[in-house]
């Protein structure tokens, strides 16, 4: 088995306070996230919501579960009962259904605006003019049972640093713009969540508050 009690508190020495680590485990079996919650990891982020549904059910329940996929709004309704945060909210379709879901079990979940500011066309997510369109619109200040908690985003998956660099300024940026803009009295807008195992380092510096690492702690993923 992969030392994953090791990997964990390697990287947790690496990040300054006020970061959380979201240890991502889809692809990853139950015994290796009992071996991170027993070193104290309670954050754990997975993708798919039947593998997800398998893990709630035998881990222990005060897990905060965090859905890092792209989720389609046919699958909120299986995940909303217990997921603690969406992190990867992408439009408004879907922001509404993850309040009709949630209203249908008497909760408020805390989502991210998901951001596509890298240059791969393979991401999901809003352009910073759609964020923009978005918030201004004003429709979600309705949804009583979403809550917005701020963005996040991924890099682009290159080689090039200062590329990395500039694309997580560039969302630090506007996240500072939203907050002054629409979210200037909520203090509970506050997430930045870019970082992964290859780029954390830099996200640090690029004022990320959440980082999502997987491979550094557990390993390659077992498909």
């Amino acid at each position: 088995m992969y030392d994953v009690a090791k990997n964990l508190h390697e990287v947790l020495g690496t990040l300054p306070d006020g970061v959380k680590l979201v240890a991502i485990s889809k692809f990853h079996p139950a015994e290796y996230i009992e071996a991170a919650y027993r070193e104290g990891q309670r954050l754990f982020g997975e993708s798919q919501e039947q593998e997800l549904a398998r893990k709630v059910e035998c881990l222990p329940k005060d897990i905060e579960w965090h859905f890092i996929g792209h989720l389609q709004t046919n699958k909120v309704k299986y995940i909303a009962p217990y997921i603690s945060m969406i992190e990867a909210v992408d439009s408004l379709k879907l922001l509404k259904e993850i309040n009709k879901q949630a209203a249908r079990h008497g909760r408020v979940i805390r989502v991210l605006l998901e951001l596509h500011i890298a240059e791969e066309e393979s991401k999901y997510g809003f352009s910073p003019a759609a964020c923009r369109e978005l918030l201004e619109n004003g429709e979600w200040r309705a949804l009583r049972n979403v809550h917005i908690s701020g963005l996040m985003m991924m890099a682009s998956n290159v080689e090039d640093r200062s590329q990395i660099r500039r694309e997580m300024t560039l969302a630090a940026d506007l996240f500072d713009e939203l907050k002054a803009k629409y979210f200037a009295d909520d203090p509970e807008f506050k997430e930045r969540s870019w970082g992964m195992s290859h780029d954390y380092d830099i996200a640090v510096e690029c004022r990320s508050t959440m980082v999502r690492v997987g491979t550094a702690i557990f390993g390659p993923r077992v498909y």
